[in-house]
């Protein structure tokens, strides 16, 4: 009695598995690391910036100090509730991430800024809070910073000389009363709103001005010290995502958010998406050339062409049905018609030949061998059976 034949079978092994995604894993985890870190320290070099207590490069305690020496005394408020209490006649309200402000938020300070007699020093307000916040200035598209000229008459910018600004660029509406100074390509990187009696709104385009790597070049410190200590009280605001002011159903917006997301973790996203795109560019690579193999059992054509009829209907693909049949019948006509075979399927060749072969044939052969695709299976019927009758008509004739 003959042993049965042990069962075989084409699944991959969990082994072999492993053994094919390790690489693309293995990128995969390393990008995602590399982006990590690079998130993490994105977010750390930029801890306590603009901050008045902060001795880091991007912070802001040395022009803090210098205000100090000049008698200014300094309030730091992180929620909007410190800040509107803190803010008075004689004092200067600075806004340091104004756009990371919800809509009602913007609201309220737009109201404590038109009804105080003071200044308003607003660092890179750009669309999502200009609407509110400066009604008459729209932002352009932003620039990097450079060292500018003032190229205005305000008194502070003509006094601090060249500075270093950027970022940021606006537009004043037409009619509006503004200074604009330092323009970038024509447009103004500085711009101040004069309101009612003393009151007055500064725009700045970026807050390199104000931090201490650059306090000590150009102008930077005259421009800083002239645009927070025209007052002897200086509100320094630190908007935060902790504030109990904002509203949730203004943060919730898909702007917003992105918004909100730290740009580490933006460009970590997008260095996973490309080397997902290169892993599999890399797999695809490795699959190689197809090779064709010999059926292990004997087919017969009539199965063959019934399977391939069946998948058509299966997926309504009467048009490559219908491709298929007049193909076939135009490659065997055409050496019947002496049309060579490279030509079979060029209707300037073909459809002459038949012509002068059949002259008083009662189908259009035009629509028969490059007519459209039939409408629906009735007519890709019907065009089978007018493509065999017009073969046996050649083949006759």
């Amino acid at each position: 009695m003959s042993r049965p034949a042990a069962a075989t079978s084409t699944a991959a092994s969990p082994r072999q598995l492993w053994t094919r995604a390790r690489g693309a894993v293995l990128v995969v985890v390393l990008v995602l690391v590399g982006g990590l870190a690079l998130a993490t320290v994105r977010s750390t070099g930029s801890h306590g910036a603009l901050d008045p207590r902060s001795a880091d490069p991007h912070g802001s305690r040395a022009v803090a100090e210098l205000l100090k020496a000049q008698g200014v005394t300094i309030t730091v408020a992180t929620t909007l509730d410190e800040a509107t209490a803190a803010t008075g006649t004689g004092s200067t309200l600075l806004v340091t991430t104004p756009d990371l402000l919800t809509e009602t938020q913007q609201s309220t300070l737009r109201r404590v800024i038109t009804n105080s007699a003071g200044r308003t020093v607003l660092i890179g307000a750009g669309a999502p809070s200009l609407p509110t916040l400066a009604p008459d200035v729209s932002s352009a598209t932003s620039t990097p910073v450079d060292d500018l000229a003032p190229s205005c008459t305000l008194t502070a910018a003509t006094r601090a000389g060249s500075v270093d600004l950027g970022g940021e660029r606006y537009h004043v509406d037409s009619g509006a009363t503004a200074d604009s100074c330092y323009p970038s390509d024509g447009l103004p990187t500085l711009v101040r709103l004069p309101g009612t009696g003393t009151t007055d709104t500064v725009l700045l385009g970026s807050p390199d001005i104000l931090h201490n790597a650059r306090l000590d070049q150009q102008g930077n410190a005259s421009l800083a010290l002239q645009l927070l200590g025209s007052r002897p009280h200086l509100v320094w605001y630190l908007p935060s995502l902790s504030d109990a002011t904002a509203d949730a159903s203004d943060a919730d917006s898909t702007g917003d958010f992105l918004s909100l997301i730290p740009s580490g973790w933006l460009w970590a996203t997008l260095q996973l998406a490309l080397a997902a795109v290169l892993a599999a560019f890399w797999r695809g690579r490795r699959l190689g050339p197809l090779v064709t193999e010999r059926l292990p059992v004997a087919l017969r054509a009539s199965e063959a062409t019934e399977g391939r009829a069946r998948l058509y209907r299966k997926t309504n693909a009467r048009d490559r049905a219908a491709t298929v049949l007049r193909t076939a019948t135009r490659t065997r006509i055409a050496p019947l018609l002496g049309v060579p075979a490279q030509d079979a399927h060029s209707s300037e060749r073909l459809l002459p030949a038949l012509s002068a072969r059949l002259p008083e044939t009662t189908a259009n052969p035009r629509d028969l061998l490059f007519g459209p695709a039939p409408a629906d299976d009735a007519a890709l019927i019907r065009l089978a059976d007018q493509l065999d009758a017009l073969e046996r008509e050649v083949r006759t004739s």
